[in-house]
């Protein structure tokens, strides 16, 4: 690789999850430190505060595990993929940012999140999802069951408009009984990836 450094000898280092995708922190790497970086496999920065070379985690063993190096079109940035060993920041969270490195599922994620905040905040008057919610788990059990009848019925039939709505339909309920078992999508995903390594 080509490095551009800056006029101080250091090129930005934005360390992102490689499952995830989440953004966990940026760094600084000047030449020695990018050698030892795709040497162990260990994410090197150069420490501006301390003036030395240091490898994330050496204190707290938070270790952040090199799985790609990509530069980016300027050749002045790197973008490095890693697996981490626990939280990244130095103040105990999983992000620089104070956020959760949770998988994301785009708007599914989305979904999930306002299926939680109308559980908690909306009344069932107010809300379908509150209103379930407080018809306990047997009728959130029963509204799955009724919606996987319906896909099974419309994936007989050829009206893809009705076979995706039921679809959704059943995602959707789904996704409300798995927050009343106390889970949510990555825990199914987490199953399915052990499931994988068999």
């Amino acid at each position: 690789m080509n490095l551009k450094f800056n006029t101080e000898g250091l090129i930005p280092a934005i360390i992102q999850d490689a499952t995830t995708k989440n953004v966990l922190m940026l760094g600084y790497m000047n030449a020695d430190s990018f050698k030892i970086t795709q040497d162990l496999k260990k994410v090197t920065f150069y420490s501006r505060s301390k003036g030395r070379l240091w490898t994330k985690g050496e204190e707290s063993g938070n270790f952040l595990n090199v799985v790609d190096i990509k530069l980016d079109c300027d050749q002045d940035t790197l973008l490095i993929q890693a697996h981490p060993e626990g939280p990244t920041c130095h103040k105990g969270s999983d992000t620089c940012w104070d956020e959760r490195n949770s998988p994301n599922f785009g708007f599914i994620s989305h979904l999930e999140n306002t299926i939680e905040e109308r559980r908690s905040n909306a009344t069932p008057e107010e809300s379908y999802v509150a209103s379930l919610f407080a018809k306990g788990i047997n009728k959130l059990a029963q509204k799955v069951g009724e919606e996987a009848v319906e896909v099974v019925i419309e994936a007989k039939d050829s009206n893809d408009t009705l076979f995706l709505n039921e679809s959704a339909d059943l995602l959707f309920h789904y996704l409300m009984l798995l927050q009343a078992k106390g889970f949510r999508l990555e825990d199914i995903e987490s199953v399915l990836k052990n499931r994988e390594k068999k």
